[in-house]
This record gives structure tokens, sequence and C-alpha cells, in this order.
């Protein structure tokens, strides 16, 4: 069975834990370092989070594709889409 995951309000409290300061400013931290990251990323098309990974906005082209319940054939648009590549570092801790 897997492990329950993390809630930001649990992520929050063991930052506080650690840092010393109140959950409050752990929260207000947090949420600043993802306003930071989102900008970034849509600003410059990627931002590299050392020791974590990249996460960067792609193109993707517009293709043909299928309806699986019908089988017809459809074209399915061009878009941006966000790609998170997980860094040699984190890889190497984890696995």
């Amino acid at each position: 069975m897997a492990a329950k995951r993390l809630t930001k309000s649990q992520l929050v409290a063991e930052l506080s834990e650690k840092w010393g300061v109140s959950k409050k400013q752990t929260g207000e931290m947090w949420d600043g370092m993802l306003a930071l990251l989102y900008s970034e990323v849509k600003r410059a098309g990627e931002v590299v989070l050392p020791g974590l990974g990249k996460l960067a906005k792609k193109a993707r082209a517009a293709r043909m594709g299928r309806n699986p319940a019908t089988g017809a054939t459809i074209q399915i648009p061009a878009k941006t889409v966000l790609k998170f590549g997980v860094g040699k570092a984190c890889k190497e801790a984890l696995l």
C-alpha cells in the first residue's frame, strides 16, 4: 500500500519547524516561491531548480489524432505545455 502524500499544511509545518519560523511566515515564503517560479517560467520559458530539476514551457506541434470512441481521425491543435525534468542529483538521491 502506498504511503499518504504530504499535504501543503504538513509541508509548511515541517519547514517551519526546521527553519525556526512561524507557519504563517513559512506559508508566505512557499507561496512567494511558487509565484516567482510561475512568473520566471512565463517570462523566460524555463527555470532550473538546482538539486531538483527543470520546469520548462514546450511548444507542442499540431498533429493528427484518433477519437478512441468512434475511431474518427481528428486534428489536434498546437499548444504550449509544461514539462518537468528530474535532475541527476535528485535521481541519484531517490533511486
